[in-house]
């Protein structure tokens, strides 16, 4: 019986620890081989050039990248055989990376502003905060507008709806409804997204800032 009981744990623990190693490689990045952890007998080789060598013996391909200064590097693993190329590969990591680091850098990430109003608020000040809604578009950023009911105004959510109507036709040429007007407990609210050419403008001036 104990020994029935050992063979059942110890198929259970070698299961478990199976299914571990599998999470394991699942969730492990995929590394570039880079010239000896190259280990397969033949590779279809592309010159520093881009020239396409051919199907050759990876330790003709290695000789190759030695006496060029180079590494060879595999660039496509899973063909038959796989793809390897001929690069100075400290080189090409440091441009890619910082490509990224550029990417990122010209890259405008939006924010979440929000304009507050009332239903009873005047014409000129509605205006005023379209202006200020539209300012916040322009410079690529959304915008939440939010009609706030206090006391017994928020038995009328349509004079809400009417105001958020005005704005949006008032903001039509720098933005578009993201969201349209909906009740949030005793407030409405809209969110407008900025267009697509205003974004791209923001983008080139970020740009074109930073050069300068």
């Amino acid at each position: 019986m104990k020994q029935r009981l050992a063979r059942i744990a110890s198929a259970f623990l070698c299961a478990v620890q199976c299914k571990s190693n599998r999470r394991t490689a699942i969730s492990r990045p995929v590394q570039t081989r880079v010239n000896e952890r190259i280990r397969i007998r033949e590779v279809r080789l592309i010159d520093d050039e881009g020239n396409q060598v051919g199907v050759i013996a990876t330790r003709d391909a290695l000789e190759m990248a030695r006496e060029r200064g180079l590494d060879l590097v595999e660039v496509a693993p899973n063909a038959t055989p796989p793809v390897c190329r001929l690069m100075d590969y400290g080189k090409f990591r440091f441009e890619q990376s910082k490509k990224e680091r550029d990417s990122r850098k010209n890259q405008h990430v939006a924010k979440l502003k929000e304009v507050r109003i009332e239903p009873g608020i005047g014409g000129h000040d509605l205006e005023t905060k379209g202006r200020a809604a539209q300012r916040f578009l322009e410079s690529g950023n959304k915008v939440k507008i939010t009609v706030l009911f206090r006391g017994r105004s928020i038995t009328h959510p349509e004079l809400g709806t009417e105001l958020l109507n005005k704005l949006a036709v008032q903001l039509e040429g720098s933005g578009v409804i993201e969201q349209a007007p909906r009740m949030e407990g005793r407030n409405m609210s809209m969110t407008l997204a900025p267009t697509r050419q205003k974004v791209d403008s923001t983008q080139k001036e970020d740009t074109s800032g930073k050069q300068g």
